[in-house]
Parts: C-alpha cells; sequence; structure tokens
C-alpha cells in the first residue's frame, strides 16, 4: 500500500455533511465514488476532521492508501509523478460525476506514518456574519448568516479573549459517546472586513461536535445584549471545575462556517503527534 495526502476544498451548501452516509449525497461520498473510477477498486479515505452538513472547506485534508494495481491504472502511459496524475484524474473524475463542489488541490505521496486526523496540530476555522451595520451580498449568501439587528462586535471580542487556552468544552460542545470535550482554543478572533461583515476567526488542535458554532452562538448572544460578557468564560470555569448541568447551546447556522487549513509538524514529527493525539485527554 502506498499513501498519500490529497488536499481539496468544497462548497457544502449540497452536501449533507463529510461523512457517507447511505442515500445521501456527501463530500466523503463522493470523493471516494471519484477515486474508485480512477483506481477501479473502492478506496476509503480519512479526514482532518469531518464537517457538518452545510460547512464549507476551502482547504481540507484527507489520506488514503493505493494498492499496487491502483497505482498502475492510475499512471497508465504517463510519465508524471503519481500525486500529480491522481490530482489530475480525481478532477476528471469529479467532473464525470457532475461534481463541480468539489475541488482537489493537489496530492502527494507521503510516508506510511502520515495521519491525516491524527497528526494534526490544528484546524482553522471562520464564520462570517452579517448584522444591520453590514453590506449583504446576495453573491455570498452561502457562505454569511444575516442577523437581525445590530451586533455589538467590541463587548464579543472582549468576551472572546477570555476563552483561549486549555478548557473543557461541554458547555459548547454535543458530546459524542466516549470522546473528550477537551481542548486548547489557539486563536479567537473577530473583526469587521470591508463589507462591516463580522468575520471570527477560530484555530484550536481540534473541535468537538458544534464547537465552532456554539462559540459563535455564545459571542452573538453576548453581541446582541442577551448575555453579560463575563458569561462565555463563567460557563467554561464551571465546566473546568467539573459541572455539567450548564444550559442549552445556542448553535448558529452550519452555512456560516468555512473550514480554512488544518496545521500539521514537520514529516519527522507526524508518527508522535498521532500517538499523542490518540491518548484521551483529561
Amino acid at each position: 500500500m502506498t499513501r498519500f495526502r490529497v488536499e481539496l476544498g468544497y462548497r457544502g451548501t449540497e452536501f449533507h455533511g463529510w461523512a457517507t452516509q447511505p442515500g445521501l449525497r456527501t463530500v466523503q461520498g463522493s470523493l471516494e465514488a471519484a477515486l474508485a473510477t480512477v483506481c477501479g477498486e473502492p478506496v476509503r479515505t480519512v479526514v482532518a476532521g469531518r464537517t457538518d452538513a452545510g460547512v464549507h472547506a476551502r482547504r481540507q485534508t484527507v489520506h488514503l492508501d493505493l494498492t499496487d494495481p491502483a497505482l498502475v491504472r492510475l499512471r497508465g502511459r504517463s510519465d508524471r509523478p503519481t500525486g500529480v496524475a491522481l490530482a489530475s484524474r480525481l478532477r476528471g473524475a469529479l467532473r464525470h460525476l457532475a461534481c463541480p463542489d468539489v475541488v482537489v488541490h493537489t496530492a502527494a505521496e507521503v510516508p506510511a506514518d502520515f495521519d491525516a486526523r491524527f497528526a494534526a496540530t490544528w484546524r482553522a476555522y471562520t464564520y462570517r456574519l452579517a448584522d444591520d451595520r453590514s453590506f449583504h451580498d446576495p453573491l455570498a449568501l452561502d457562505t454569511t448568516v444575516a442577523h437581525r439587528g445590530t451586533l455589538d462586535e467590541a463587548a464579543m471580542a472582549r468576551a472572546a479573549a477570555e476563552l483561549l487556552g486549555l478548557h473543557d468544552f461541554l458547555p459548547f460542545c454535543r458530546p459524542r459517546p466516549d470522546a473528550t470535550t477537551v481542548r486548547t482554543l489557539l486563536a479567537l478572533d473577530l473583526a469587521r472586513d470591508s463589507d462591516g461583515v463580522i468575520v471570527i476567526g477560530l484555530r484550536a488542535d481540534a473541535f468537538c461536535h458544534h464547537m465552532v458554532r456554539a462559540l459563535v452562538g455564545g459571542l452573538v448572544k453576548v453581541g446582541s445584549g442577551s448575555w453579560p460578557e463575563t458569561r462565555p468564560a463563567e460557563l467554561l470555569a464551571r465546566a473546568d471545575a467539573g459541572q455539567t448541568d450548564l444550559g442549552p447551546m445556542f448553535v448558529m447556522p452550519p452555512h456560516g462556517l468555512v473550514l480554512e487549513e488544518v496545521g500539521y509538524p514537520p514529516a519527522e514529527e507526524w508518527a508522535a503527534r498521532a500517538e499523542r493525539t490518540r491518548a484521551r485527554r483529561t
């Protein structure tokens, strides 16, 4: 088996999320259908981070393993590097499958200890909000959430600054069985762009289910005056102390969310990073 790292992006509007689901159009299902076309056999992908229905990705990372017969079929009579051939043929297969909302950026052969999910050191997202102070661009409707009223972005930014670091993000996560909600939030920035749209940038070692959309929801509560600036940090402090009765989450719509990039350490650190990530945090 030969391992490949593939970088791709997608518009999540018409997908039921990343993960394959019977009878539903998903990003993984579309990508693996294209891989089966070019490789002549089923190929399973491992993704850096699953995205929900309606969520977009500018630069997502997956890894996959190809057998020798698949490599022979993939190369054909071409003398191109195998990664270049894989990226090119995947683009053609996606066009043939009428899947223009998935874009393959690059593909390259990597050592077997590269793991798209467990070797990653951080994931970065952005969330876009247009309130009454913003220009509502009709061409950005798929990637921007409209908010009725005006948000106090200064109060939101002050509240955001108190959430950085290692915490139990249970107040802003939908827990999965046997999974931790402990995460390290590395960056949480908020500013208006030239159109007055509030752009929230988040970066963490990993995100649990609904964490980004719930964090943004908490900040929107602050910006609209429904919560005091101190409320999001107080919820984290209560979770860090072991409390679990923290009230309902306010989860924002998915279409304002974009996975921007996934970060990895140098190649010589991939195996060690994957081993550390697999260890459950407390």
